[in-house]
């Protein structure tokens, strides 16, 4: 019987590419977990096979609605599980916190509860993996490179949100023999990025700069961090991997990960990279009080090896290829009238 994969978040940059991922990749089918009101930008591609059912699916379910999750859960039975649902952007952690932490903890707890209480009914027993992030770490100290064991320091309220989900995701596997591993990916980016996070807003202003939607200013926040980069679409293939491996007995319930690219870069770096790709060369930086925020994370540099020990995986995508692929995907969003805001 054809295995199913479910995947919460499937809207999202990283859950849709998952998804193109497996669909190229493997023989899985993919069911994907969404709410009602979602926007369907990363998935339109996908829309005819979803019509057709072929080989992937949407349900329509909330992290926060316990009764529908244990529906869907249910109905479909999937073999494996990728949570990526979640309030997922820092700054605007700050703005709603009591939203961020129902959603990203109460929310995980829900799903991981169902789940816990098929076991215990029936034995159903999927692989469930638990996306944290390198966010866990918070302002850690600069020079030394971030292990699984680097402890945690809250930098935001998605920050602490994840820490939450990250210590979900080891308990149920360690207290209740769920099959869940947990991982915490760095930066990462390429098409689909949202234009909250810093690389992604830079080249979408450079796009509406070059289309004469936006002055040729680029606003900016805090650029005193360093951090590795690494492409989503590398990313989703370790997530892949990892999933066949905990399916194997390879890894132990509960287990957690760092997932992270290997070229680190200032941000200033970034915006001069993003510059030399844009057709305009008359465009300034200002620095915007708006988008800084109260606490940063200002350093994340990653060490992979203990996801090298479990897995066969290494970044394969260049950065700078990933930050041309980017300016690309706003450049085709503005092309084909789908003008962002300029946030």
């Amino acid at each position: 019987m054809t295995k199913k994969l479910l995947i919460t978040g499937i809207t999202g940059q990283v859950g849709s590419q998952l998804a193109d991922w497996v669909l190229e990749h493997s023989s899985y089918d993919i069911v994907g977990m969404m709410r009602w009101q979602e926007p369907m930008d990363n998935l339109y591609h996908l829309t005819d096979r979803i019509n057709r059912k072929d080989r992937i699916s949407l349900n329509y379910a909330d992290l926060n609605d316990y009764s529908a999750l244990a529906r869907m859960i249910k109905t479909v039975r999937p073999d494996y599980i990728s949570h990526l649902a979640a309030q997922s952007y820092p700054k605007t952690s700050f703005d709603i916190p009591i939203e961020t932490l129902q959603t990203n903890i109460i929310g995980t707890a829900n799903l991981l509860e169902v789940i816990r209480q098929m076991k215990e009914g029936d034995g159903y027993n999927p692989v469930v993996h638990v996306c944290s992030s390198s966010e866990v770490y918070g302002r850690a100290c600069p020079g030394i490179p971030l292990a699984e064991d680097t402890p945690f320091h809250g930098a935001s309220p998605y920050s602490i949100s994840k820490i939450g989900t990250d210590y979900l995701g080891r308990f149920y596997g360690e207290a209740y023999g769920l099959r869940t591993f947990v991982t915490r990916m760095g930066t990462h980016s390429g098409p689909r990025r949202s234009d909250v996070f810093f690389e992604s807003t830079v080249a979408k202003q450079i796009a509406l700069i070059e289309s004469g939607y936006q002055k040729p200013e680029i606003r900016i926040g805090n650029l005193s961090s360093t951090r590795t980069f690494q492409d989503a679409r590398d990313a989703v293939r370790a997530y892949f991997l990892l999933l066949e491996a905990s399916a194997q007995g390879k890894i132990p319930c509960g287990d957690y990960f760092n997932i992270a690219g290997e070229e680190a870069f200032q941000l200033p770096t970034v915006i001069e990279i993003l510059l030399e790709l844009s057709t305009c060369k008359d465009i300034k930086v200002v620095t915007d009080e708006d988008r800084l925020r109260p606490i940063d994370a200002d350093y994340q540099m990653f060490d992979n090896t203990k996801i090298r020990m479990a897995i066969d995986w290494r970044p394969e995508i260049p950065a700078r290829k990933m930050f041309k692929d980017l300016l690309n995907h706003w450049r085709n969003e503005i092309a084909n009238g789908r003008i962002p805001l300029n946030r």
